[in-house]
């Protein structure tokens, strides 16, 4: 891999910027400084420094948002403010992206990385990976909810379902639909659907991976080892 690209995908300077420290000594291999960052290196074996730092290298990088209302799920646009805007400076420069969306207005477990091969794998409608979904609606679910989401939902085009876990709370005014699909407002179609609203939505869990508690909305932190083991198993790669 070439130096300044290792730097890159680390998050720690763009390529210009790593060129300008270069010029001015502050980048090390293997604790000689280098000026030519096209040459390459072997990040695993090799220790680059930038401005005195170790640099650690990760091959790819997985992070935990806790996403806020009001955040498109996305990398740019050009009116609504994205998820990515509410990282690091370091992680944006790594070109993270999320791993499926949530509507503007939904909140919570989101995550973003840059294993694109990985992201398409858990998306794929064939790995049945589960999601959690906090909701609460307008009015109590109808008798017999339940048994109508196992059995899937027929929504108003046509669409049927895949087999969902309904768990309501003993108000009947919301509880935790598990999904192993995707689909545009799913959710909140599938609701509709028994003639009530959606008006609170939060992704609690992916994967087997759950949202951190300690999280804020719109805060962030990398994945632990064990939670990029699991990530990994539902993608089946190891």
């Amino acid at each position: 891999m070439r130096i300044d690209k290792f730097i890159s995908e680390c998050g720690i300077a763009s390529r210009k910027e790593a060129a300008r420290a270069a010029k001015a000594g502050l980048v090390t291999v293997d604790g000689q400084a280098v000026r030519d960052l096209s040459r390459h290196i072997d990040p695993e074996k090799q220790r680059v420094t930038f401005g005195g730092k170790l640099i650690e290298y990760r091959r790819f990088t997985y992070v935990m948002l806790n996403k806020p209302e009001g955040y498109v799920s996305a990398t740019e646009d050009s009116k609504l403010p994205v998820v990515t805007e509410l990282l690091s400076p370091e992680l944006r420069k790594m070109e993270l992206f999320p791993v499926g969306r949530l509507d503007r207005d939904t909140v919570g477990l989101m995550i973003l990385t840059n294993d694109g091969a990985l992201a398409h794998t858990v998306l794929s409608p064939k790995k049945h990976v589960a999601k959690e979904y906090r909701f609460k609606c307008d009015e109590p679910m109808v008798k017999g909810a339940e048994e109508l989401f196992e059995k899937g939902v027929t929504l108003s085009d046509g669409y049927e379902c895949k087999s969902a876990l309904l768990s309501l709370d003993p108000d009947r005014l919301g509880g935790i639909i598990t999904l192993t699909e995707g689909k545009y407002h799913q959710i909140k179609r599938m609701v509709a659907s028994t003639d009530n609203r959606v008006t609170f939505l939060e992704r609690i869990s992916f994967a087997g991976i759950p949202l951190d508690t300690s999280l804020g909305r719109g805060e962030w932190r990398l994945l632990s080892e064990e939670e990029e083991k699991k990530l990994r198993e539902a993608a089946n790669i190891q």
